[in-house]
């Protein structure tokens, strides 16, 4: 596990060093030109359309759900441990910048995601009377009607099923584990199992039963993580200038903290703020669109406007309150990492026993105690997980009939579960380090034919 640990590391660094952050900041730029902006233009209509009928018990059409349905099923998988684990993880390794470049990467990725959708409405597929299909794997064939097209759906229908459905599944399993037993002190491999079962009671449901419980989750976990939020930016109020201060001038100059040359520093500064800006908005990674393609939608732009909505709040609303909450109880004012600099910095990490995984506990003790602050972020995690869980599964299964049909799906069910329940014994950097290989690794076809089929999106947005 070691040698694999170390590979997978290196594979990750050259890709989100160079590639990943060379594709997103591209992609979202020239699809940011070529759309006119519609990130600015058309994102209040986005909140409008989305929520003016606003429900918990949307109703399941002969086939398909309705365009809030789907963009709830989509929140489910971009609001996960990425936002709580993930974010803490980036500014634990590349400082308090690295939320600006998330904030960039989210922006650009607005229109990307946007093309996602369009091209998911426009390439999808109605499997029979019920069942409706959609995403990448379809798109791609469009974009390249030959053999290099059926290559690189394959490509990304296998990395798809190993990010989402089986490796996304550890990580999600693995954090609420690992806060569970920080919260409660029970075995993580329990944990395990009940988690295991939850979901595989849910997946028996199939679409239908995921998308009412992601139509119900989703709103009562923002709720419930940002009111618990700020009541700890209330207490901590005095220290929010500072808290935003820091996040510029640390995006810019991280070196003064983090150590070493400037340009590794802001490098690492950069690839974290990409890297887990991917993890959590999921913009260009190609997996929202499977639940885009299936909203019943007049036109397929309603669609695109409502996928950037899920962008918006996944890093916007979410992502940034884990950010404000972590800075201004840890790095600002009377924070154990207040005035750290370079190698000051790394040993107030490890005295202080500070990591990704119980970063947002520690910061929420801080201004109430330990039991309150743990049991609050572990529920609010268990929630964010189990609702990635149950669209990241959904997303898998699509890409795993592509492949090979509908009669081996449970050989698939059965394999995700079991993932689920080792999620929570195997070691923690080496399930985060595989599903950022695999997350990037769909990026590549993904970009490709969003490039390619970039009239459609244009003339959509026009």
């Amino acid at each position: 596990m070691n040698t694999l640990y170390s590979f997978v590391c290196s594979v990750n660094s050259y890709l989100s060093d160079y590639v990943l952050i060379t594709l997103l900041v591209f992609t979202g730029l020239f699809f940011t030109i070529r759309t006119h902006f519609v990130q600015v233009r058309c994102l209040g209509k986005g909140f409008k359309d989305a929520f003016s009928h606003f429900s918990l018990h949307g109703a399941i059409g002969s086939s398909g759900v309705s365009s809030l349905q789907a963009l709830f099923t989509a929140i489910a998988a971009q609001v996960g441990t990425g936002n709580i684990v993930g974010a803490s993880g980036a500014i634990l390794t590349g400082g308090p910048g690295a939320i600006f470049w998330m904030w960039l990467i989210a922006f650009l990725g607005m229109a990307t995601i946007y093309a996602e959708a369009i091209l998911a409405q426009e390439t999808r597929v109605k499997l029979d009377e019920h069942t409706i299909h959609g995403g990448p794997t379809y798109y791609m064939k469009k974009a390249f009607p030959n053999l290099f097209g059926k290559y690189i759906a394959v490509f990304f229908a296998v990395a798809a099923i190993l990010s989402l459905g089986l490796i996304g599944c550890m990580v999600q399993a693995n954090s609420i584990g690992e806060v569970c037993h920080n919260a409660f002190g029970v075995p993580t491999w329990s944990i395990g199992l009940v988690i295991a079962i939850i979901s595989m009671l849910i997946f028996i449901g199939g679409l239908s039963r995921i998308a009412h419980v992601t139509e119900k989750l989703v709103p009562l976990m923002a709720v419930l993580y940002l009111v618990g939020g700020l009541i700890l930016l209330a207490i901590r109020i005095r220290f929010i200038p500072e808290t935003f201060a820091m996040i510029f001038k640390y995006a810019f100059n991280p070196e003064a903290l983090i150590g070493g040359s400037i340009g590794y520093a802001l490098k690492t500064a950069i690839s974290q703020g990409v890297k887990r800006g991917l993890f959590s908005n999921e913009a260009g990674m190609g997996s929202t669109p499977h639940a885009h393609a299936m909203a019943n939608v007049d036109l397929p732009h309603t669609q695109g406007i409502a996928a950037m909505v899920g962008v918006f709040i996944d890093t916007f609303v979410v992502l940034t309150m884990t950010a404000l909450i972590v800075i201004s109880t840890i790095y600002a004012g009377d924070g154990p990492l207040a005035g750290a600099t370079g190698s000051t910095y790394t040993q107030l990490l490890e005295s202080a026993g500070l990591q990704k995984t119980n970063l947002v506990q520690i910061a929420f003790a801080s201004v109430s105690n330990a039991t309150v602050g743990n049991l609050f972020v572990a529920v609010c995690l268990v929630f964010f997980a189990l609702s990635t869980i149950l669209s990241w599964n959904f997303f898998g299964k699509i890409n795993f009939e592509y492949l090979f049909g509908r009669k081996y799906v449970v050989i698939y069910s059965a394999c995700s579960i079991a993932f689920i329940f080792l999620g929570t014994v195997v070691k923690n950097d080496l399930v985060w380090e595989l599903q950022d290989m695999f997350n990037q690794l769909m990026v590549l076809p993904n970009v490709l034919a969003l490039i390619a089929l970039s009239a459609i999106v244009a003339k959509a947005a026009r």
